[in-house]
């Protein structure tokens, strides 16, 4: 069994890329937007127990200030579980994160992503 404590520096410099263009569409009010690139940070940190649930913390935020029960709900599921599945490197690959989907259903990774996620 292969466990995943510390992000890959390559894959730490893009999962932050991806949350300071959530943090500059979400200050604009450009929720859809910002989601995406919420939705992005998740696909890349998912592996890393830390990166991980702060997605999740972050997008339990995000429900909180839209007022959307469903997410709030959904995420405080995700943050009691993800951490660990991610440290015992148990994920399903590609999933974006958000109570939109199921938190067990793998989807299709970006092609940009793939690439880093196969980088050395």
């Amino acid at each position: 069994m292969r466990f995943n404590i510390k992000i890959p520096r390559h894959l730490k410099i893009a999962y932050s890329k991806e949350l300071i263009c959530y943090r500059y569409h979400l200050i604009n009010k450009e929720y859809d937007i910002a989601w995406h690139y919420l939705e992005r940070s998740h696909i890349i940190g998912q592996s890393y127990p830390i990166e991980h649930t702060y997605s999740h913390w972050l997008m339990l935020k995000f429900g909180l200030r839209k007022k959307d029960t469903k997410e709030v709900f959904g995420q405080i599921i995700r943050l009691l579980v993800g951490g660990w599945k991610s440290f015992i490197n148990h994920i399903p690959r590609g999933n974006t994160g958000g109570a939109n989907v199921p938190p067990l259903r793998c989807m299709p990774i970006p092609n940009d992503i793939t690439e880093l996620l196969n980088a050395k």
